[in-house]
């Protein structure tokens, strides 16, 4: 057997060659000399003789030479691949600050003020997120947390809590107690319970919206939040408490040692007051499917459409019954041979849904007067669905649920995505198109398309920011009809989307598509409000990364204090704070451990504080650019445009007036000569 160093050598090998004419003396011109062809040379190996073996060995030999090729390979793209990676410049990994340890697995988080909510093992607790510290626990439930929301409502928050069975509760937090609401959507008769799948609560806690699914259904229910009531009912309450001489707290689990208490905190559960209920004003339902109509004459169509205030919906139209019956048959012949097999069951229709602001966007009728940041209509797209549906939120549940308008899409709605200021507002359809609205100024931004093969997962914005002097700066006024946002995509390349009113959006990869490094594969990605223009980047394989997104590179890394590998695809779990700049991340290591017992097993919620790390003590001290910088740098876009025009005739007029001064003093200079000639002529 041959092995592959000798067959690469009889590659490399000259081979005999001989002629299949007789062999003449060349003449010495080159003229005369034949024209060779390629089919007159038999090319021979010295050493066929040797390998012409007999069967099985010459299959044997085949193989064992396939087997050592294929070993070769792999051992170079080994040696390939360690190059790589030793030439791969690695960032600054920083470990954690602080650690919060819990006996019980974390579900979710949320932050609101300076405290930190952890919902778990029946219930949730409540920490000070500048010292970490424990300030209280609520464990009510019989069945764990699975998703928190915390809404801050000025001295008091907003507390929605969503357990395993789906129910949804509300609770009201002070710095004295903590007030519960009756669950909305428990009912006694278990088989009957209505299921809560995703909750959106609007800034400021004047509204609130739970996508509920029961008995085969799904719907979104939207309430009305009483917080003046509310807050009667806790100052009512005080007053009665501190009017008996002997207050008995009725807290519902066992008090927690003073140590891990703050001390000038003393918060006590009153499961005995109950608040108002939240006040139910709409029930949307998913769109129909598109049938057949039963209208006998256009006239009836026209009609109808009439009184349809949701234009553009789709739902009046006058196709029979038959046509699509036709239609049907037509589209199963034709992709027989594709229809055949087993149908998958449809997914269920889930909702996404944004609380929106008045703007220049959304008329309002001039009867209803909405305070100023209480929203005002309710954004909704359903899975599958070409159509925006925007719904009112002045009604009643008494009043018929039309959509007030409707804003339709080539494709399907993917993703939307509402910036924190509620100003701007991207859809991402299914095609890979992106459509930028401007709320606050009424018009769109443009659209822009995603790489070819790439399509929307998720989008987070960004809070706008320069590039001033090399670093990333926030303008000190805020700047209008501007956007930054991030896009994520299914192939888990990374963009960066820009748009402005006076030029059309731009798109750029940040990171493209992993094709060897598989586990680098982004999963998460969340903006720092705190350091401007950076990101977070949450990989499969347990990487978190700092990302600045105006120079494409990786300023640093964060790791727990030991390194780990998952065992299943990372689904992180983290939360980002503006103040204190800081990001939070549960601990995903798996434990192994003997006991059965969870108190033994500690699980952690790691504190990553970016003003402790050199790289970045600096950036979110110093990162607001002064207006007198602004307006000297050559981005006049970022200013409003009645500055803009001011400041063109300012520069104007003062053109102008230079250009007097100098018509001046040219002529001053002309009469000046004027005289040195006549006194030359006067002298001769």
């Amino acid at each position: 057997m041959s092995s592959p160093k000798r067959s690469q050598t009889q590659k490399m090998r000259l081979s005999l060659s001989t002629r299949k004419v007789p062999l003449e003396v060349p003449s010495p011109t080159e003229k005369d000399w034949p024209t060779d062809d390629d089919g007159d040379y038999v090319f021979m190996d010295l050493d066929q003789g040797l390998d012409s073996l007999p069967q099985p060995y010459r299959m044997i030999n085949k193989l064992v030479n396939l087997l050592f090729d294929r070993s070769w390979e792999i051992i170079e793209g080994r040696n390939t691949l360690r190059e790589a990676e030793s030439s791969r410049i690695q960032p600054t990994i920083y470990p954690p600050v602080g650690e919060i340890q819990l006996t019980k697995r974390p579900n979710c988080m949320a932050i609101s003020q300076d405290l930190l909510f952890i919902g778990g093992a029946k219930g949730f607790s409540i920490y000070n997120i500048y010292s970490a510290k424990l300030i209280y626990v609520w464990d009510k439930l019989k069945v764990d947390v699975i998703s928190i929301c915390a809404t801050d409502l000025g001295t008091e928050i907003l507390i929605a809590l969503v357990d395993e069975m789906g129910i949804i509760r509300l609770l009201y937090f002070c710095k004295e107690g903590l007030f519960v609401s009756k669950a909305i959507n428990e009912v006694d008769d278990a088989s009957k319970q209505i299921t809560c799948m995703k909750m959106e609560i609007s800034q400021g806690g004047d509204f609130a919206a739970f996508l509920l699914q029961g008995a085969g259904e799904v719907w979104l229910d939207v309430y009305k939040l009483p917080k003046e009531t509310w807050l009667k009912e806790v100052e009512h309450s005080q007053l009665t408490s501190n009017s008996k001489k002997k207050v008995k707290q009725l807290n519902t689990l066992e008090p927690i040692s003073t140590d891990n208490l703050e001390a000038d905190t003393n918060i006590c559960f009153k499961g005995d007051i109950k608040l108002s209920l939240p006040v139910h004003i709409m029930k949307i339902k998913p769109p129909k499917p598109i049938t057949g109509t039963t209208f006998k004459s256009p006239l009836e169509v026209f009609a109808k459409i009439e009184d349809c205030y949701g234009l553009g919906s789709g739902q009046n139209h006058f196709i029979k019954e038959s046509q699509w019956e036709q239609q049907a048959e037509i589209f199963n012949a034709s992709y027989k041979k594709y229809l055949d097999g087993t149908w998958e069951e449809e997914p269920i229709s889930m909702a996404t849904f944004h609380f929106l602001l008045p703007s220049c966007v959304i008329a309002m009728p001039a009867e209803v007067k909405n305070p100023s940041g209480v929203p005002c209509v309710l954004g909704v797209h359903w899975t599958g669905s070409h159509n925006f549906f925007l719904y009112s939120l002045n009604r009643n549940l008494k009043d018929k649920v039309d959509p007030e308008g409707v804003w339709p899409c080539a494709a399907p709605i993917a993703v939307s995505q509402l910036s924190c200021s509620s100003s701007y507002l991207v859809l991402a359809c299914e095609d890979g198109v992106l459509t930028l609205w401007d709320l606050a100024e009424g018009f769109p931004l443009g659209v822009i398309a995603l790489p070819e093969g790439c399509f929307c997962q998720s989008i987070r914005f960004l809070k706008y920011f320069l590039v001033h002097k090399g670093q990333n700066m926030y303008p000190e006024d805020p700047v209008r009809s501007q956007m930054k946002c991030v896009v994520l995509c299914t192939d888990a390349s990374l963009h960066l989307v820009e748009a402005n009113r006076t030029q059309g959006p731009t798109i750029q990869a940040l990171v493209e598509r992993p094709v060897k490094h598989l586990d680098e594969a982004i999963c998460a990605v969340a903006p720092v409000p705190a350091l401007p223009g950076m990101v977070l980047i949450f990989s499969k394989n347990g990487a978190v990364c700092l990302m600045d997104v105006a120079k494409r590179e990786v300023i640093c890394a964060f790791a727990p204090p030991t390194s780990f590998h998952l065992e299943v695809p990372w689904k992180p779990v983290f939360i980002v704070s503006s103040q204190p700049p800081c990001f939070l991340l549960r601990d995903d290591r798996p434990h192994k451990t003997g006991s059965t017992d969870d108190a033994e097993i500690q699980n952690s919620i790691f504190y990553f504080n970016f003003e402790d790390y050199p790289l970045l003590e600096n950036i979110s001290k110093n990162c607001t650019i002064p207006q007198s910088d602004l307006d000297n740098m050559a981005v006049p876009q970022a200013l409003p445009l009645e500055i803009r025009c001011e400041r063109f005739l300012q520069k104007s007029f003062q053109q102008l007036e230079n250009n007097q001064v100098k018509e001046q003093e040219h002529w001053a200079r002309l009469q000046r000569y004027s005289l040195f000639l006549q006194r030359e002529n006067f002298k001769k």
